[in-house]
């Protein structure tokens, strides 16, 4: 899951060229390079139950075979162990000669959404480059990050580089579905490769608006805890002539309807509140900067962390949130339900425990109502501390190929990613895409006609060279 940085409010920029016809910095042989990969990458269709996704873990490994990663260290990983999983994930290490720090993990997914002919004015997998763009599914969710790494790796690799540390690209096969290769490269196959922290290409990125204004890129440095679960209200029934007060339905619903007005505690971590206090001077003196400052200066205020998620840009960033999202009930339409059940997801605040969201959701649902959360969700996942070596090659990255008015801002994701497992698991992880599009046209991520500007798939592996060169140090 990749969403363009959820930076739309202007800060101080004056218009400029439309970027997506601005030419990139990427030299003409690696657009070439680049744009060969993208298009066969796009052009495999890795939608889960395809059966695909060994032909591109293949045809990536056999890239990096040619570009000089030795064939021992690239591993096709089957989901063994996983019942009715069928998918792969791919592992390749690139060892430095002479190691002085811990590895670095690349994160990226191969795996894309389902995607109907019969929606899309083109075949979703067939790779069009058309008007400055480049269209397919999986354009910018997230076949660019697995490309754009790969490239850029491969591109180092060709110039001679010599990193001082190893180098870890790891690509999952179900990041849009059951995440099980995060689980199990997190907890198994890269457990004890002591990395020191993880880049994940599934976070991040950048937007400008249709007038060449720059919307900002988005450091990714949290995500918020998805758990589950089920209300369920069970009642004796009888026969529908012959109406009781108490009904399963009637019961449940009222018990959604306490949910829909209910509001957790607003919470503030270090990446939300470096967050907000950038975007409060963006908003300055509107009723939003002033709330925003106000909730800044008072993390319990609940009024004015109401304020701030009233704007549709920062729904979901104050505090946790739960909705309902499907509905079971009844077994016949002359029958008094025995059963009512509803399906709540939530998106807790990281370090906030699901037992404690679970706790609060049973008082809010009230007695007769069971509360049972889903299995094997509700991962711990911490903030990820905003490291200063990071943060700098991050925005230095940014400004090289944006200029320095484009602003890095720390961010929150309300969604999740695989980089949750390995943050579950010890490794910070860094959401730093160098990717970008015009918002809010090119936000087709999981929709129609998805499309990524053809300059920003090519800025991507320049961003991606600039982040490696910095961090991982080499000649």
């Amino acid at each position: 899951m990749r969403r363009f940085a959820a930076l739309l409010v202007l800060f101080a920029a004056t218009a400029a060229a439309n970027p997506v016809s601005q030419p990139s910095k990427l030299s003409p042989e690696w657009q070439a390079k680049t744009r060969a990969m993208f298009e066969t990458a796009i052009e495999i269709p890795t939608v889960a139950g395809r059966g695909q996704m060994d032909e591109m873990a293949e045809y990536l490994a056999a890239q990096l075979r040619a570009g000089g990663i030795p064939a021992d260290d690239i591993k096709i990983m089957p989901h063994e162990g996983v019942p009715g999983d069928q998918t792969v994930s791919l592992i390749a290490r690139w060892r430095a000669d002479k190691p002085t720090k811990k590895p670095i993990i690349l994160l990226a997914h191969m795996d894309v959404v389902e995607a109907k002919r019969s929606d899309w004015k083109q075949d979703p997998f067939e790779f069009i480059e058309r008007d400055g763009y480049f269209y397919g599914r999986g354009t910018s969710d997230d076949k660019q990050g697995v490309i754009a790494t790969t490239a850029a790796l491969l591109k180092l690799k060709a110039q001679g580089f010599k990193p001082n540390r190893d180098i870890i690209l790891f690509f999952t096969g179900d990041e849009e579905t059951a995440m099980n290769g995060a689980r199990l490269g997190a907890t198994e196959w890269l457990k004890d490769a002591g990395a020191e922290y993880a880049l994940n290409a599934d976070a991040g990125g950048g937007a400008y608006t249709a007038d060449g204004k720059p919307l900002g890129f988005g450091l990714q440095t949290a995500e918020k805890i998805f758990q589950s679960y089920h209300f369920t209200v069970r009642n004796r029934g009888g026969h529908s002539s012959r109406p009781r007060p108490d009904n399963a339905i009637y019961d449940l619903a009222a018990a959604l309807k306490k949910l829909e007005s209910h509001r957790f505690q607003p919470m503030l971590n270090e990446t939300t509140r470096a967050y907000f206090t950038e975007r409060a001077k963006q908003e300055g003196d509107s009723a939003l900067g002033k709330a925003m400052r106000a909730w800044l200066a008072n993390p319990d205020d609940g009024a004015a962390a109401d304020a701030v998620e009233a704007s549709p840009l920062e729904v979901g960033t104050t505090r946790t949130r739960c909705v309902a999202t499907m509905l079971d009930g009844g077994h016949a339409e002359n029958a008094l339900p025995q059963l009512a059940q509803a399906t709540v997801n939530c998106r807790i605040m990281p370090g906030l425990d699901p037992k404690t969201v679970e706790a609060e959701l049973e008082r809010v649902a009230g007695p007769g109502v069971d509360v049972t959360p889903f299995p094997n969700q509700g991962r711990l996942s911490p903030v990820s501390p905003l490291r200063p070596d990071v943060v700098n090659a991050y925005t230095r990255a940014v400004q090289a190929l944006h200029g320095n008015g484009m602003q890095v801002i720390p961010q929150m994701s309300t969604g999740a990613t695989d980089g949750s497992w390995f943050r579950a698991n010890g490794v910070p992880v860094y959401g730093v895409e160098g990717s970008w599009g015009i918002s809010p046209d090119d936000e087709r991520a999981h929709g129609l006609d998805e499309r990524l500007p053809v300059r920003a798939m090519y800025d991507d592996v320049v961003h991606w060279e600039m982040m490696l060169r910095e961090l991982a140090g080499g000649q």
